[in-house]
């Protein structure tokens, strides 16, 4: 018997490769975005408000290299989902900042910066790279069917 090749069936061996790429992708992703965040916060520390520019890349990072982990370690839709969110969160935040002059929000700082440098060109990169995986492993999860005894 003939296999249908449009079958994307979770336990083809195309379609679990397809899941392990787009999780090691995102998990670089995610790796990327934590580090660089990491790597940029001190330069953002100067800028005083209740909470810093810092502390926001601080809090980006950790968050970022969470989602990393358990995007490889858990391997489920809530941690899929959590990764997305991450990234987009990150990815919104630049966009927003980068065109928008927002001034400040309640304890946020105003951290509109009107240029593109290649720190923030990586950034965005790996949270686009990440949003793309990650909509990938949510879309072609395994769907759990309910029985009814």
């Amino acid at each position: 018997m003939l296999s249908n090749p449009f079958d994307s069936s979770p336990d083809r061996p195309a379609h679990r490769s397809l899941r392990t790429a787009a999780r090691v992708l995102a998990a670089v992703g995610l790796a990327v975005d934590a580090y660089m965040h990491a790597h940029l916060a001190d330069r953002y520390d100067l800028i005083s408000a209740t909470i810093s520019q810092g502390t926001l890349f601080r809090i980006e990072a950790a968050l970022a290299a969470l989602a990393a982990l358990l995007v490889l370690a858990w391997r489920r839709a809530p941690a899929d989902a959590f990764a997305w969110l991450v990234a987009a969160g990150g990815l919104a935040a630049v966009l927003v900042y980068r065109y928008l002059d927002v001034g400040e929000l309640g304890p946020l700082p105003n951290m509109y910066e009107p240029i593109w440098f290649s720190d923030k060109n990586i950034v965005v990169i790996a949270q686009a790279l990440t949003i793309a995986a990650t909509t990938v492993l949510l879309l072609t999860g395994r769907r759990r069917r309910r029985r009814f005894a």
